[in-house]
C-alpha cells in the first residue's frame, strides 16, 4: 500500500509529524531552502507563480511515476508559492521506502522532474537598498 499527497500552498512549509511504519527501514525528508544569493546577485528571497491546477496534477503524476520505479510506500511533496524569503523552505518531499537506496534516488529523481516538469516558476527579489 502506498500513499501520494500532493499540495501547491502559500503557507509556510514546515516538518511533518510521522509515524513510522514496520513495513518501511528508510524515510527521507528533504526540504529546497531559499539561498540569500540567485546568479551571484544578493536577492532578499523568491517569487514562486504556478497554474496550481497543473502543477498539482502534474506532480501528482510524478509521485505516482516514483512510487512504481522506485517501490516508495509514501510521497508527499508540497510546494510554496508566493513570496518566500531567503532561509525559509519553498519545497518540502519525503519519501519512504523499504531500504534507503531506494528512498534516497527516489527522493533524489522526484525533485529532478519536478524542477523539469512542473509549471512553477521563481523570480529573484532583490535586495533592496536605501539611499540617504
Amino acid at each position: 500500500m502506498h500513499r501520494c499527497e500532493v499540495k501547491v500552498t502559500r503557507e509556510p512549509l514546515l516538518p511533518l509529524p510521522f509515524a513510522f511504519s514496520t513495513e518501511h527501514g528508510a524515510v527521507v525528508d528533504f526540504f529546497g531552502v531559499v539561498r540569500e544569493s540567485e546568479n551571484d546577485a544578493t536577492i532578499s528571497g523568491l517569487e514562486y507563480e504556478a497554474f496550481v491546477e497543473m502543477a498539482e496534477a502534474e506532480l501528482g503524476r510524478i509521485s505516482e511515476e516514483m512510487t512504481q520505479k522506485f517501490s516508495l510506500g509514501m510521497v508527499i511533496v508540497h510546494h510554496r508559492i508566493g513570496f518566500v524569503p531567503a532561509g525559509e523552505a519553498s519545497l518540502f518531499v519525503r519519501v519512504s521506502a523499504r531500504h534507503r537506496g531506494a528512498a534516497f534516488a527516489g527522493s533524489q529523481r522526484l525533485v529532478e522532474l519536478l524542477k523539469s516538469r512542473v509549471p512553477i516558476w521563481k523570480h529573484p527579489i532583490a535586495v533592496r537598498t536605501h539611499s540617504a
